[in-house]
């Protein structure tokens, strides 16, 4: 027998050992309300952190798919992630979700509702939302709250009791919600896979005027910030520039959705795919000598924040996992080689547990964006896509894999 140390995070067998380790990463107690906790690098609860809303739907999202894969002990998991989302972290007064609690209850975000929305369509799918309950509301509280109909995207913060919303507008939670609305089943809700490709109509027409660089800030009116976030160029969630991440993370989800639908959207949503990828890629590995993916790029595609972040590494190959799927073409074969060997030799932490969320220059850990290990979501999901059927979500897919 074959040592599993020894099974190369290439094969299948050695993918689906490493979404078991990922899976299995230490959990303290979970908070007793319910939720999840953020992870400190040996998956203890990070000191003065909260409890946050966006970490506790991407716990329910992982831990679901895991269930309805029919990994043992993920079930109650789940149950306890959602159960935060039904009681802390709920807004019983004014509706919707804060942001995080005891704290965080000023104000609310899109970025933060499509992590729930998304939470709840693995959850009805798995098995742990029969009722469908909880994605009815948050479906209505973004149809009604976020959604703004004349731009065909959502706004990106409001107030706790709605009742003004930031001028800001965002790509980061439109893309979320992208990926969120692609999950709801048809007979949920039929006009969520129309606000998908509008969203991603919009997306496209951005893309191809910046030459696939995608703008991530916008003003009021829709109109691209360019120097946004010029004097914090490593925040982790509004960085300045443009994020070769996102571009993989763009590509994998119009590819996906280009397997549903008219032969007319496919085409677009398929070639658009190949610019994301074919551009993040370019900007993004090696720019500088070494190994990995650097953050951000200006608008000339000089990398501006050289970190290597984990989930950049996780969206480049699952997206050359579905691009290969689709096209069939070996230079996606050759690319998912290199990267998944990065993966293997910098970012999984064997003796810790689950994957370095940041590295600097060099390719050593660091935490100047991101502290500690709060997200399984991105490589997780890394794990389980290439030996999924291509589908519009994930959990679409793998809820295929298991007819």
């Amino acid at each position: 027998m074959i040592p599993e140390a020894a099974i190369s995070i290439l094969s299948a067998s050695g993918r689906s050992r490493e979404a078991r380790r990922l899976l299995a990463f230490p959990q303290p107690p979970f908070p007793p309300q319910g939720g999840a906790y953020w992870l400190d690098d040996d998956g203890r609860p990070l000191q003065d952190e909260p409890v946050w809303t966006w970490i506790t739907a991407r716990t329910a999202h992982v831990y679901g798919l895991a269930h309805l894969a029919g990994a043992p002990d993920a079930r109650w998991r789940a149950e306890v992630a959602l159960r935060g989302l039904r009681g802390p972290l709920r807004d019983e007064r004014d509706g919707g979700w804060f942001e995080s609690s005891p704290s965080r209850r000023t104000h609310k975000t899109a970025y933060t509702h499509a992590a729930v929305l998304l939470a709840s369509t693995t959850a009805l799918r798995a098995g742990l939302d029969i009722t469908g309950e909880l994605l009815r509301e948050s479906l209505e509280v973004i149809d009604e709250r976020f959604w703004d109909e004349e731009a065909g995207m959502s706004r990106d913060a409001m107030t706790r009791d709605w009742s003004s919303t930031s001028d800001y507008r965002g790509l980061n939670a439109n893309m979320h919600l992208v990926e969120a609305y692609l999950a709801v089943p048809d007979e949920v809700s039929p006009l969520a896979r129309q606000r998908a490709l509008g969203i991603c109509r919009r997306v496209v027409a951005w893309a191809e005027v910046t030459d696939w660089r995608l703008p991530e800030h916008f003003d009021l009116a829709w109109g691209p910030v360019l120097d946004y976030g010029i004097d914090r160029p490593s925040d982790p969630f509004t960085p300045f520039g443009s994020t070769p991440g996102h571009g993989f993370e763009w590509a994998r989800l119009l590819a996906g959705a280009s397997v549903e639908g008219s032969a007319k959207d496919a085409a677009w949503l398929r070639e658009a795919a190949l610019s994301l990828y074919d551009r993040a890629a370019r900007d993004g590995w090696a720019r500088d000598g070494e190994p990995g993916f650097v953050y951000t790029v200006d608008w000339e595609g000089r990398p501006v924040a050289s970190q290597r972040l984990f989930w950049v590494a996780a969206e480049a190959v699952a997206a050359a996992e579905v691009l290969l799927k689709l096209t069939g073409d070996p230079r996606y074969h050759d690319d998912r080689r290199v990267w998944w060997r990065y993966i293997d030799e910098y970012l999984v932490d064997r003796e810790r547990g689950s994957w370095r969320h940041e590295l600097d220059l060099g390719n050593r850990p660091a935490s100047t964006i991101w502290a500690g290990k709060p997200d399984l979501y991105h490589a997780y999901q890394a794990c389980i896509v290439p030996d999924l059927p291509l589908s519009a979500s994930v959990s679409e897919g793998v809820a295929r894999a298991r007819v």
